[in-house]
């Protein structure tokens, strides 16, 4: 049995999605006989309900100088962290001349808000190509992993932060121990770390096992979160839930009695005994429904192929890579996948070698139906794809459920 990342514990295995290629890794058709696999399972720990991968590839393999994901292509996200940004000026830079942190600052969209106030904030950010957006933008950027070595370091040259942030990044880092021992480092006494990931119980429920792929090695409940930072005196003081990639949660996470902790934070916890966060029958259930989802989706796949319908992929995700490893989605069962990218367009889908394609294609000729793979954009995607819709084209979801809208 493979030990806990957290507390060494041993982690019970609940799903097994099999050999699995890199969820952003987008390739050259030269490139098929050296891509990388590895095996993705997914376990439980029960002592301290970290929910977590079994095995995860190295962090230099998914985060380099050719990253696929740029932050700042959705317009519902650049909103979504224009008013994070100002949340956090407006509540927690009270003192004079504050410092920001971001942990995984990607092209800095939310930084940017805080080098326009004038600020002083800096970026970590170890993707190399998307560093240098940010940098480009203005916004101060390191571009390294985050650890405990490296808060020290900015301590050292900054002083310490009135707010460290990170958005859909914590969960992708298997060494948390040291980012939390960083953390504590580099606050002040009254500093906050801030963070929103995609939340376990949101996932459980709408079935979105797509959000289950390389780069998220945990998936966070409020229990775990406070367990893991309970462990270096600290505690989460309140929470938010936000509407952002199919359910997320906003953790604040401060020192110990530092600050007084939000009735939110109890009734959450009561509401994960209620779920059943803490029982390993939860995520058994949880595994029938995903096989369940899986069978429904080739089933219809294979119907429409059978009726001559042209499927169209959209947004070619790195939650796609998971549906379409496991599920067994070839191009025989969809053309081509339509993204706006610019990195991912002209190259080929992980594991499956799908081609992306140019969102022109996709308004040029409009498919008959379009498998929503960025479903967590479901309702920005489609109330710009009018023209589709009034056309006669259909939609193809699977999160929550299977079906043709």
């Amino acid at each position: 049995m493979q030990k806990c990342l957290i507390c060494d514990s041993g982690v019970n295995e609940f799903m097994d999605f099999g050999r699995m290629p890199l969820g952003n890794g987008f390739l050259d058709q030269s490139q098929f006989t050296d891509e990388y696999f590895y095996n993705l399972k997914v376990g439980f720990c029960s002592r301290c309900t970290m929910v977590q991968l079994l095995e995860q590839p190295a962090r230099e393999q998914m985060f380099h100088d050719h990253y696929a994901y740029i932050s700042s292509i959705s317009s519902r996200m650049s909103e979504h962290f224009k008013s994070f940004a100002h949340t956090i000026m407006d509540k927690y830079l009270i003192e004079p001349d504050p410092l920001v942190v971001e942990i995984g600052s990607n092209d800095g969209i939310m930084l940017q808000h805080f080098a326009a106030a004038g600020i002083r904030h800096l970026g970590v950010e170890p993707s190399t190509n998307v560093a240098k957006l940010a940098g480009a933008k203005g916004i101060e950027t390191v571009c390294e992993f985050f650890d405990e070595r490296l808060a020290e370091t900015i301590k050292g040259n900054k002083g310490q932060a009135d707010a460290i942030l990170a958005a859909n990044v914590m969960c992708h880092i298997p060494y948390l121990h040291s980012v939390a021992a960083g953390i504590s480092r580099l606050l002040k006494p009254k500093g906050v770390l801030i963070f929103e990931d995609p939340y376990l119980a949101d996932i459980l429920e709408i079935t979105s096992y797509d959000q289950i792929y390389d780069e998220h090695v945990f998936y966070f409940s409020l229990s775990s979160v406070q367990y893991l930072f309970g462990v270096h005196g600290m505690e989460v003081i309140d929470i938010m839930p936000q509407n952002v990639h199919g359910g997320s949660m906003r953790y604040t996470v401060a020192r110990k009695g530092a600050f007084g902790i939000s009735p939110d934070v109890g009734e959450q916890l009561l509401k994960e005994e209620h779920l059943g966060l803490k029982r390993d029958t939860t995520y058994h259930h949880f595994r029938e429904k995903v096989e369940m989802s899986k069978n429904r989706l080739m089933t219809l796949l294979l119907a429409l192929r059978n009726k001559g319908r042209r499927v169209v992929g959209y947004g070619a995700t790195s939650k796609s890579t998971t549906v379409m490893n496991y599920c067994g989605i070839t191009p025989d069962h969809i053309e081509y996948i339509s993204d706006t990218t610019h990195t991912k367009q002209g190259k080929f889908t992980p594991g499956m070698h799908i081609p992306v394609k140019h969102y022109k294609e996709f308004c040029e000729h409009y498919p008959d139906v379009a498998l929503l793979f960025a479903w967590n954009h479901g309702e920005e995607i489609m109330n710009k794809e009018k023209m589709f819709q009034d056309g006669g084209g259909r939609w193809l979801v699977y999160v929550p459920q299977v079906k043709i809208l």
